[in-house]
């Protein structure tokens, strides 16, 4: 499995706003080809910072047919008015796990 990691930085104010849509979102995840999971992470320091966490099967599984699906627009329309700036997105494999 590998992991999307999605730094956002929302807009101030837009916070709750934000949440409820990716969470109004999270059925649209579930229906998408090697999607395994999903977390969203709320910086405690700088609370208009997130970073989502997607598990998929593949990179494909994200790139291609999710970023191609109507899952992919319909996820965009509820959370990117919130974006401050378009989100930074890599791909990570876990190499270490702890306890």
């Amino acid at each position: 499995m590998i992991w999307e990691v999605a730094a956002i930085t929302v807009k101030a104010g837009m916070e709750s706003e934000f949440e409820a849509g990716v969470a109004k979102a999270a059925p649209v995840f579930q229906k998408a080809k090697g999607c395994r999971s999903l977390k969203l992470h709320r910086s405690i320091e700088n609370p208009s910072n997130y970073r989502l966490v997607v598990g998929w099967d593949t990179v494909e599984d994200h790139m291609v047919h999710f970023r191609n699906s109507d899952g992919f627009a319909e996820w965009r329309k509820l959370v990117s008015h919130c974006f401050e700036a378009p989100p930074v997105v890599e791909h990570t494999s876990e190499v270490l796990t702890g306890f």
